[in-house]
């Protein structure tokens, strides 16, 4: 779905994903203070993979474990080439996004409307008779910075069966 055209349900592919390293900072973080901690986390990863030559490999993304209430489990950061050696005084660890069966979406439009996406993906695995897992995560594919009509954002979610 999206705020430019809510009769349109978003595009659900399975998908097989391969394991992904990563560099993140993980938090456990409150809902009203995500902007500013992905503002924090981006920039540490972008200064601590500058340092370690470690090249990243894929757009900003967040990953989040279990369901966000008030307070999320979050880490962010970037995918990268190489495992991440970690190290520093930044906070910035290597991770991973994990390999397995998972549903894909691309929602287009502001990030206060993500939930409603969320949960046609929810819909499509129940009614698939599967499992969501207690993972999931986001790709941010716009820059607020240089595309300031919320409305044209992509995020594309990732959504692993458990």
């Amino acid at each position: 779905m999206t705020e430019s055209n809510p009769d349109k349900t978003p595009d659900i592919k399975a998908t097989q994903l391969q394991e992904q390293p990563t560099a993140v900072l993980r938090e456990t973080v409150p809902m009203k203070g995500l902007r500013e901690f992905f503002g924090r986390a981006y920039s540490s990863v972008m200064s601590a993979a500058e340092q370690q030559h470690v090249q990243l490999a894929g757009p900003p993304f967040a990953l989040y474990r279990g369901m966000p209430t008030d307070v999320v489990d979050v880490e962010a950061g970037f995918p990268v080439a190489a495992p991440f050696p970690g190290g520093g005084d930044s906070g910035v660890t290597a991770g991973s996004l994990p390999a397995g069966r998972a549903f894909e979406a691309m929602h287009i439009g502001p990030y206060e409307t993500l939930p409603e996406t969320y949960g046609a993906i929810m819909e499509k695995m129940q009614a698939e008779g599967l499992t969501p897992g207690t993972a999931m995560w986001e790709y941010y594919l716009s820059d607020p910075a240089a595309e300031p009509d919320p409305a044209t954002w992509k995020t594309l979610i990732i959504w692993p069966i458990a």
